[in-house]
């Protein structure tokens, strides 16, 4: 049965987070925020400030209404962000307050954008609770149509090959080499490389493939 990330309100209408004492509510939304239960999560990102510069974070906990980052740049309480997650992807909010190496930031998005969330983060947790190893952990399967567009960072589209894939990434045979890290789009479906072989590379996904549509006539 997977672990659900919205938590009854408790006396009071307030909902403690898990693992964590009461604590006084934040101004800003606490209430609305206490909704959701955090997970402890580990995920490589980057984040862009008023500033417009990026800058590379990781995650310690997150929750449909937040996330808590550890990073070496810390914005001013309000500063709006733009957030970009391994499978995740891009989310939006502002600083809510600083923390012990980093800061925490209040999402913001739709209710739809909020309901992904949680179910991505469903599977995380569950992935956690049942001891799956971070590498394959799904089938990989050869398409029936392996010739894919690669769109780079830069806008660059290189014409590649798909050599097997599953739920999770792919195996890319292509004459390009991005650095480890940089996000790609395999037709179109956004990942990131994560190791090269001869004659091609890996990329992770940054949201994994829908059950549902996972075959091997489907077209990333």
């Amino acid at each position: 049965m997977q672990a659900s990330l919205v938590m009854p309100a408790g006396p009071g209408g307030v909902v403690p987070e898990m693992g964590r004492a009461p604590t006084p509510r934040h101004a800003v939304r606490a209430s609305d925020q206490r909704r959701f239960q955090r997970v402890q999560v580990a995920l490589l990102g980057r984040y862009m400030l008023s500033d417009r510069r990026e800058y590379p974070c990781q995650t310690v906990d997150m929750s449909p209404g937040g996330v808590r980052l550890t990073c070496a740049v810390v914005g001013t309480v309000g500063e709006r962000v733009v957030l970009y997650l391994e499978q995740v992807g891009r989310i939006e909010g502002t600083i809510a307050r600083h923390t012990t190496g980093g800061f925490a930031i209040e999402l913001a998005g739709t209710a739809r954008k909020r309901d992904k969330i949680a179910s991505q983060l469903t599977w995380l947790a569950n992935r956690e609770m049942l001891g799956l190893p971070e590498g394959r952990t799904h089938e990989r399967i050869v398409p029936k149509v392996p010739g894919v567009v690669l769109r780079l960072e830069t806008g660059r589209e290189v014409h590649a090959r798909i050599i097997d894939f599953s739920m999770s990434g792919a195996a890319i045979a292509c004459a390009a080499q991005p650095a480890i890290g940089a996000v790609v789009t395999v037709g179109r479906t956004p990942g990131r490389v994560v190791r090269y072989f001869e004659g091609g590379l890996g990329v992770q996904f940054l949201l994994p493939i829908d059950p549902d549509r996972f075959h091997d006539g489907m077209t990333l």
